[in-house]
């Protein structure tokens, strides 16, 4: 009974006292917010008619499916040109800061915002990809994705470095951002733009009202210390009662976000597996087959056809991706068996991009399939990803950095992380 105690207990302080997968939740900050930019910037002589007022799905329609569905689209709040290329232009600057980690609690809110408004005015606009990006954009918001490879993370180095020094931390950027917000959030429930869905009205204001609880906390604590708009760990040892009261909260809301995230791909792979193995197409070996030869999904016929040609890669293609999209919630308790088989998915995914011109549904999914690379991986691959930028920042000299310089700072900072 002590030793089931002594478990329970560590366990519980191990889900509160840190925010797990740092290096995994950079890579889905990192993976959602390209997804979206790249896809925004292809689609932008399109977007009048994808999301605009000159697309087939017009306001009215769009109307009456919200105002049945309830669901939330900052679009419906104005009409006009205007106002549209104002969210479309807004949701192009929150894919590319999301992607630098410049403010991420504030930025990931914004990124949700305008992947729903978008999406929620079209709903019939899309190739799969969508959907996982709508999921995903609602589930980063409660993730401290900012810890690592982030803008905020080198700001917050920056911030101990000058408080070790006995200087002052001061930020203008953090308050000045959130009450411009804030106006704009109480003026859009005034007006009541926020009166059909409940959840993300919810969401947006305890968002807002957390954000000045943790700057409240933190100048009582901490004297100056830059608001929690951030997203990074913040260290315990200088804050109080209620700074360290919501540090474990957010840190809950974090772990908990990064299980859901775990939980939906999961939960992805398996439906669709499940559901082709009903498939009579699936079952003979021949569905691969049949989008190669749709003009919609062949950018590249002579790739397709070659691809078709043999009927056994078909038919082995075919039972693999059913067989891989099944067996992968399983391999979960595997280490080994689950790192072979995510290169595969991710390659097929990759596979998937090229040959049937589904660059940001494989993308989407590539970003989802992340949340399960090991640490170690991670870590060595932002080490390579470092290197190269020093050596672009030398102006390519070829001056090589010390050997095993990079790997003994990383081991002197600690780090949270899966390692399976």
């Amino acid at each position: 009974m002590n030793r089931l105690a002594s478990s329970l207990s560590r366990g519980i302080a191990h889900v509160t006292g840190s925010a797990l997968g740092p290096y995994q939740t950079a890579v889905v900050r990192i993976g959602l917010g390209a997804t979206w930019l790249l896809f925004l910037l292809r689609e932008f002589p399109h977007r009048h008619e994808l999301y605009g007022p000159d697309g087939p799905w017009s306001r009215e329609l769009a109307e009456r499916l919200i105002a049945d569905n309830g669901s939330f689209t900052a679009l419906m709040w104005l009409d006009g040109r205007v106002w549209f290329e104002t969210v479309y232009a807004l949701s192009v600057l929150t894919g590319a800061l999301l992607v630098l980690g410049w403010r991420t609690r504030t930025t990931s809110v914004l990124f949700m915002v305008g992947v729903l408004s978008l999406q929620n005015r079209s709903v019939f606009v899309g190739d799969g990809g969508d959907n996982v990006l709508h999921l995903m954009s609602v589930y980063l918001v409660f993730t401290r994705c900012g810890q690592v490879w982030s803008l905020d993370a080198r700001r917050a180095r920056r911030a101990r470095a000058a408080r070790a020094r006995g200087g002052r931390v001061r930020d203008r950027t953090g308050p000045a951002l959130w009450g411009v917000l804030g106006l704009v959030l109480i003026a859009a429930a005034l007006a009541g733009r926020l009166d059909g869905d409940r959840f993300i009205p919810v969401l947006l204001g305890g968002v807002w009202l957390g954000q000045a609880l943790w700057w409240l906390a933190g100048r009582q604590a901490c004297g100056d210390e830059p608001p929690g708009a951030s997203g990074g760990e913040p260290s315990r040892a200088r804050g109080g009662e209620p700074r360290i009261l919501l540090d474990v909260v957010a840190t809950i809301a974090h772990n908990g976000a990064l299980l859901v995230i775990m939980a939906e791909t999961c939960l992805i792979y398996a439906t669709a597996g499940w559901y082709k193995v009903q498939g009579s197409r699936w079952q003979d070996g021949t569905a691969v087959y049949y989008p190669l030869h749709l003009d919609y999904f062949s950018p590249w016929p002579a790739l397709a056809g070659l691809l078709s040609a043999s009927g056994t890669l078909v038919m082995l293609l075919t039972y693999g991706t059913v067989i891989a999209q099944v067996a992968f919630p399983f391999t979960l308790f595997h280490r080994r068996v689950k790192n072979v088989l995510l290169a595969v998915m991710i390659v097929e995914h990759a596979a998937i991009a090229v040959v049937l011109g589904l660059p940001f549904f494989s993308l989407a999914m590539i970003t989802a399939d992340a949340v399960f690379l090991p640490t170690p991986f991670l870590r060595r691959l932002g080490g390579w990803a470092a290197r190269a930028r020093g050596r672009l920042a030398r102006g390519g000299d070829g001056r090589a950095p010390v050997p095993g310089q990079r790997g003994r700072e990383d081991e002197r900072r600690p780090h949270v992380g899966f390692t399976a």
